[in-house]
């Protein structure tokens, strides 16, 4: 009689320089309901949805990256709440936190969808989320978003803060246009209890305007802050690149993620995939797998491992954003939509 062959474990995923990759961020749709200024043009033209992923799909992309030892999942998109059935996916996941192969299910939304799904997200094991805010002035976050509705992402934040979900605010620092906001800012978040992250704008894209009028560099910013508020370096990590200080006037947590001043690659265990399937193994380098064709073409995962492998191996030391300050072109053609927030 013959003895059944025993299925080997996986190996989890290490790249050349020895970083092991713990942490996918998977953008579910490229479509948003805001067209923030530094993230889209206004007049955007969205992939075909024949060329989505279905959901089906990407929760057995991810459940192959948490069975090579991923351990964090962040949705993103655009906006992942406008996914239509959207909750099937984290349910789905959710698998995942149950039996203990996931430690962090989140995701990073601009909370316009928040009023809606907060409390089914706090049911199926999300704990956290992002939330991006850039101001707290009507006028000023419809100008940024073009379309956004600020009292509508209020009433998510109080739907989210109602449901016990920890919230992180994203706030990315822009020149001429929040820069005088930021410690209202700081003041708003540790008021509520939130962590709050700034953000240096990022060269990528068509954003029907000169980058070189939105950069900010969080160098300056940080000494702004500094005749205002006491910041102590402290050791916190979320296994993302922000450093974090403690603001010793409120006791809360601010960030700094600097892409262009200053990058921590050095660190990254990240990988990003998009909704159709294109796994990028840096957010600042246009190398990019297609996990797609390999997945489609089986229903056995052995080809899709394979192309896993060939990815992590070619994931650069860094990345190489810079602003064109002649042109104002992008470092990286596509949207941040498209890659994932």
């Amino acid at each position: 009689m013959r003895k059944r062959m025993q299925k080997l474990p996986l190996s989890t995923l290490t790249d050349r320089y020895g970083r092991d990759i713990t942490y996918l961020r998977v953008s579910v749709t490229d479509r948003c309901d805001f067209r923030c200024v530094y993230c889209m043009s206004e007049h955007m033209t969205f992939l075909p949805k024949r060329e989505l992923l279905t959901l089906e799909e990407l929760y057995r992309l991810c459940s192959a990256f948490v069975a090579r030892g991923v351990r964090r999942l962040r949705i993103t998109g655009g906006e992942p709440l406008v996914r239509k059935n959207i909750m099937w996916l984290f349910k789905a996941l959710a698998r995942h936190l149950d039996n203990g192969t996931l430690d962090e299910l989140t995701l990073t939304t601009n909370a316009s969808q928040l009023k809606r799904f907060a409390h089914d997200l706090k049911a199926v094991g999300v704990e956290r989320i992002n939330v991006s805010l850039d101001t707290l002035d009507a006028d000023r976050f419809r100008a940024i978003t073009r379309w956004g509705d600020l009292g509508t992402v209020m009433n998510g934040l109080a739907a989210a803060d109602e449901a016990g979900l920890k919230v992180k605010i994203n706030t990315v620092a822009l020149k001429e246009t929040n820069e005088d906001e930021l410690d209202e800012m700081i003041q708003f978040a540790h008021s509520r209890g939130y962590d709050l992250t700034l953000i240096e704008t990022m060269p990528m894209g068509d954003v029907d305007g000169d980058r070189t009028d939105q950069y900010l560099p969080l160098s300056i910013v940080r000494a702004r802050l500094m005749y205002r508020w006491t910041l102590h370096d402290i050791p916190h990590r979320t296994g993302g690149p922000a450093r974090y200080v403690e603001v010793r006037e409120t006791g809360g947590r601010l960030g700094f993620i600097t892409p262009m001043s200053h990058n921590f690659c050095e660190s990254c265990n990240r990988v990003r995939l998009t909704c159709t399937g294109t796994l990028y193994m840096c957010l600042g380098q246009e190398d990019a797998a297609d996990l797609r064709a390999p997945l489609r073409s089986n229903p056995d995962d052995t080809g899709l491992h394979d192309a896993i492998d060939q990815a992590i191996a070619l994931k650069p030391k860094g990345h190489d954003f810079v602003i064109d300050r002649r042109g104002a072109k992008p470092s990286v053609a596509r949207h941040m939509s498209v890659t994932g927030g």
